[in-house]
């Protein structure tokens, strides 16, 4: 920033901040949409043989690569709000 620039709150920024607040909010519940279901075909025998044990596998597959995703996209977020400014010119928000 130049002599006599004013900065004033990056815009990007906030709108970042905003992002990762509903992505987290949302987070939780998709990290865990598949639980009750896992739970049914984990905990107790409702349905057995090779293709349940294959389902149950597959479940399980989906289950866990659904959380890394979440979290991706979290941590995806939150490396963005880190390279990003506090601060900006405020000429540069002005164009």
């Amino acid at each position: 920033m130049g002599l006599g620039s004013e900065s004033t709150v990056n815009p990007r920024r906030e709108e970042l901040l905003r992002a990762l607040t509903r992505v987290q909010l949302h987070a939780v519940r998709l990290e865990t949409a598949l639980d009750p279901a896992h739970a049914s075909f984990t905990g107790k025998a409702v349905w057995v043989g090779p293709t349940a044990r294959a389902f149950a596998e597959e479940l399980t597959g989906r289950r866990n690569r659904l959380r890394t995703l979440v979290q991706r996209i979290v941590e995806d977020l939150e490396a963005e709000l880190r390279a990003t400014p506090e601060k900006v010119d405020r000429a540069s928000t002005a164009r």
